[in-house]
């Protein structure tokens, strides 16, 4: 399959490294451009391009950059992807650490994946928000294994989910249907599954025991 992947910091690297493992055909953009990439490039095999290419005829498209960068992304970031593109948003909201005040979301209470589908004008999976990016690497199992872990994916689009959680399952994490993009803060930083390590049944009740309310740490 071919992916892009935009970002190449510790999410984005690494799923470079597994996706590429596993026979994928990526390509890899970051803020920098692509001739920052090139040991990564070495390594896994990866193309490096400009961000404004990285989706290009790609099925599935990773968004992994900080949010406060995400309104600088290239317009027309998706042209040339495939028919039916999933996109992936790795992102979180973290105001005081290192976006600063983003208006949308603290103001009309969106969810950040939301406010970030408005930036980049198409549906997005939230998934691997809140997954540890050695955990990438070196937590993969395989299919049954009675200590592979559960990741949370949330999307509106039920078809761009299922794609997201068939690679997820491919690079050896189980999946948990978290709902629509509506439901998406329930896997936010600060709730009972961010950064969990467990299985489907321990994901499922973090989820479900999530509040709606952001901790003032968690606010602009």
């Amino acid at each position: 399959m071919k992916i892009g992947i935009i970002g190449a910091g510790n999410i984005g690297g690494n799923l470079t490294r597994r996706l590429t493992a596993l026979g994928h055909d990526v390509s890899v953009a970051n803020s920098r451009g692509p001739e920052t990439l090139t040991e990564l490039a070495e390594e896994t095999g990866a193309t490096p391009v400009r961000a404004e290419d990285a989706a290009r005829g790609a099925e599935i498209v990773v968004v992994t950059v900080p949010l406060k960068a995400v309104p600088d992304l290239p317009s027309g970031l998706l042209d040339g992807a495939a028919d039916g593109v999933a996109v992936i948003d790795t992102g979180n909201y973290y105001p005081r650490q290192r976006d600063g005040r983003i208006a949308g979301i603290e103001d009309e209470g969106v969810t950040e994946s939301r406010w970030t589908e408005r930036q980049i004008g198409h549906p997005v999976i939230k998934a691997f928000n809140g997954t540890y990016a050695q955990d990438i690497l070196d937590r993969h199992r395989p299919a049954g294994d009675p200590g592979r872990l559960a990741l949370p994916v949330a999307g509106d689009d039920e078809a761009a989910k299922r794609k997201v959680r068939a690679l997820i399952d491919e690079l050896g994490f189980d999946t948990v249907d978290a709902g629509g993009i509506e439901d998406s803060w329930r896997q936010q930083p600060d709730t009972p599954v961010y950064g969990l390590r467990a299985g489907a049944e321990a994901v499922t009740e973090a989820l479900a025991e999530a509040s709606p309310e952001r901790k003032p740490e968690f606010r602009g």
